[in-house]
């Protein structure tokens, strides 16, 4: 064993304890839709002469914590997203509502002098919408608990002079609930000379009143009691809110006063909520879905390369172990779509098996008696080319959906990016140390047929005797990918686009029910609900998703009502609310993110190849997204976030098919232009041939992941796994006999 086998021996068997002691010590963090729960996306809205800095945003991050603290959610996370939005994840919280409701309450508490009722010309309509901030030149008016119209003095305490809320119950008194609150330093001396003030005017005087503004309303107007002295006021520093509370009302009362104030207004702009069975059920679906995928593909790799197959298939588990391992270690959010996403890479991790396989069989067939180490050998160093570039493509797809989409889409880039290195460490660093101890035994010296790589393959044996000469009749191949475009094309214009609640704003709401629902029956209660424009869709088993425009609570009620009559009984799985302004952001960017990724695509391959080349590649790119979309819309089904997120990623596969064709060109190129003898066509069509053994293997293995994956994904998944499958078909075709014929026509026409 030469001295880099010894190292690569090392740097695997160090590799594989790391990620084992990893997983086994670090769990990995679970999104919201694998383990139930609310998430939140707030966007600061200040009104004018109110800072707008990231200094105010990380205040109100902070005033968030108190409150969700004081809420009692487990593990719950506030971070900031972009310049000006937060997201909250409240685990376990199934009424998005109530949280909604105490995280965006600004919480602005203020205590005013009363100086009268405002019955002359001063209480006008205008007096009394401007709230307590209106035009310094006349005092506030404002509604109190009755709704006589109350003339307010400037606030001479706030809610950052409170030391501490807290809810009470006195049955003696007769308060009921209500709200004590204690001032802190000089706050006390505040409220003293307040209510000192106060006490001055005569008993039933409304300048003897004392108002507690929450934002912008009259929460509590008492008169100061007879017993306080003028000039003296309450001392002890607290005072009492009776408002008629009921216990919830009064605790949350406190725990807005506690949190404090938010800098600045926040608007719920997005909003999930998924019950904790959904997240299960996924999880359990996306496990059994690896599993067979996983144990398929692993016998088919050992069926087509034998022993080399058994190590590349010891490789895959190694993977899948290195994949978790940093997950866990970089602390990432494991989400439902990043879940396929883990389970997709399953299947491109074969590929970079499947090229050194391959290449090493062509190096065995190639030279007289070799060895399967020489072959070896030679199949990893022939083959490296093509496995850097074929994933940095993919690494392209997946780092921009990080950077460019959000939410469960840009996990799903997270766990697609670290999938595709995890990919290249078990293919060129575990494979090849498995290989090369394997190949050194002598009983596989003596049997080299056991390797896998002593003999051409099935595909290879069949194009040899055959020799279809597939590049005779380019343009032919041309004319086919142009009737798939227009007949997709057709589907978009003809039956449109169904956009997702993410692209066009409004609400969505998924339920389980205990028996079929007739969507026509559905539309018709709904509509007698007041909701006559709401779209209906079931699926699977006994699911139905009621998508409308933007809901109040009530009007979210009556919608679950009319479900609920429909069957004995209807659960809700998931709900989703999405801003106009969001989903207008969202729809934006997902066409920037396409315009991204082909014109990265483009730069990288123009680069790495010829610019001729490049284009042909990124055409097929184009080809492949108009077709999927095609495909969706004569199908009817949803384009939404899950749905970009595997065009992105058919945009990686499409690409690396394209480059492995390409690389193989490069080299043929290379070789022609010292020989001179050979056409362009017909070494385009010799690498496609070359090719095809290789791009068969591993759409085969991939084919037989995704087939996993729409099997035993459930509901959740079918839709983002049929888009990979009919990617996989696209994608496969379009690298062989749209990119390749397309660069033949430009290189012809060129001369």
């Amino acid at each position: 064993m030469t001295r880099a086998q010894r190292i690569r021996g090392l740097l695997a068997l160090a590799i594989v304890a790391m990620s084992l002691y990893v997983a086994m010590s670090v769990p990995v963090h679970l999104g919201l839709d694998l383990r139930g729960g609310t998430q939140i996306v707030l966007e600061t809205r200040p009104t004018a002469g109110e800072d707008a800095g990231p200094d105010t945003v990380d205040r109100t991050v902070e005033v968030l914590r108190g409150r969700v603290d004081a809420l009692g959610v487990a593990e719950p996370s506030i971070v900031r997203s972009g310049g000006d939005r937060i997201v909250v994840e409240l685990p376990g919280v199934q009424d998005p509502a109530e949280a909604a409701e105490v995280l965006g309450r600004t919480a602005r508490l203020s205590f005013h002098h009363v100086l009268g009722t405002a019955t002359d010309a001063t209480a006008t309509a205008a007096d009394a919408a401007a709230g307590p901030r209106p035009d310094p030149s006349r005092p506030p008016v404002l509604p109190d608990e009755s709704g006589q119209l109350l003339r307010l003095d400037a606030a001479v305490l706030t809610g950052k002079d409170v030391e501490e809320a807290a809810a009470r119950f006195d049955p003696q008194s007769g308060a009921g609930w209500h709200v004590t609150v204690e001032f802190k330093d000089a706050g006390r001396d505040r409220w003293a000379g307040l209510t000192g003030e106060a006490a001055c005017r005569p008993t039933g005087d409304p300048a003897r009143r004392v108002a507690i503004v929450l934002d912008d309303r009259i929460i509590s107007s008492p008169q100061v009691d007879p017993s306080v002295s003028c000039g003296t006021g309450i001392g002890g520093g607290s005072t009492q809110i009776n408002g008629a509370f009921d216990d919830g009302e009064a605790r949350e009362l406190a725990l807005l006063i506690n949190g404090g104030a938010l800098p600045v207004p926040v608007e719920t702009v997005e909003q999930r909520t998924v019950g904790p069975t959904l997240g299960a059920r996924a999880i359990t679906a996306s496990v059994w879905a690896a599993a067979v995928g996983s144990t398929l593909t692993a016998l088919f790799v050992i069926a087509v390369y034998r022993i080399l197959g058994l190590l590349a298939a010891v490789a895959l588990v190694c993977y899948g172990l290195i994949s978790y391992a940093a997950l866990a270690a970089l602390g990432a959010t494991l989400t439902l779509p990043g879940l396929a996403g883990f389970v997709l890479a399953i299947g491109m991790a074969v590929d970079a098996n499947v090229l050194v396989l391959e290449r090493a069989r062509e190096e065995y067939a190639a030279h007289h008696r070799p060895t399967p180490r020489s072959a070896l050998a030679a199949g990893f160093r022939n083959a490296l080319s093509a496995i850097a570039d074929s994933n940095i493509t993919t690494l392209i797809a997946a780092a921009l959906l990080f950077l460019l989409a959000s939410g469960p889409v840009r996990g799903f880039g997270v766990t697609l990016g670290i999938g595709v290195l995890a990919s290249m460490v078990s293919a060129l660093v575990i494979t090849r140390a498995l290989a090369d101890l394997a190949v050194a035994r002598p009983g596989l010296r003596r049997r080299p047929h056991l390797t896998g790589i002593a003999h051409t393959g099935t595909v290879r044996d069949r194009l040899a005797r055959r020799n279809p000469r597939l590049m005779r009749h380019p343009r032919r191949w041309l004319a086919a990918s142009a009737a798939a475009l227009v007949l997709a094309g057709a589907g978009i214009v003809l039956r449109g686009l169904d956009f997702g609640v993410e692209f066009t704003g409004g609400r969505q709401v998924e339920y389980a029910t205990a028996t079929p629902v007739d969507p026509d029956r559905a539309r018709a209660a709904l509509a007698d609900a007041g909701f006559p424009h709401a779209v209906v869709q079931t699926s699977g088993e006994n699911r139905l998703t009621v998508r409308t425009g933007q809901l109040t609570t009530a009007q979210a009620n009556a919608v679950g009502a009319a479900v609920g009559d429909l069957t004995s009984r209807a659960d809700r799985l998931r709900d989703e609310t999405i801003g106009p302004s969001l989903g207008k952001e969202l729809r934006r960017g997902a066409l920037i993110a396409l315009a991204v990724a082909l014109g990265a695509q483009l730069v990288y391959l123009a680069a790495r190849f010829r610019l001729l080349l490049g284009t042909a590649a990124v055409a097929a790119l184009a080809h492949d997204i108009v077709i999927l979309v095609g495909v969706f819309a004569w199908l009817g089904k949803p384009v939404d976030g899950v749905f970009l997120a595997a065009l992105l990623t058919v945009i990686g596969y499409s690409v690396n098919d394209s480059v492995v064709v390409f690389d193989r060109l490069r080299e043929l190129t290379r070789h022609a232009d010292k020989e001179r003898e050979t056409r362009f066509r017909d070494l385009a069509g010799r690498a496609l041939q070359q090719t095809l053994p290789r791009t068969v293997n591993t759409g085969t293995g991939a084919a037989l992941i995704l087939t996993a994956l729409a099997g035993f994904g459930g509901d959740s998944l079918t839709d983002f796994a049929l888009a990979l499958l009919i990617g996989l078909a696209v994608g496969t075709y379009s690298s062989m006999f749209t990119a390749t014929p397309l660069a033949v026509v430009l290189q012809e026409r060129r001369r």
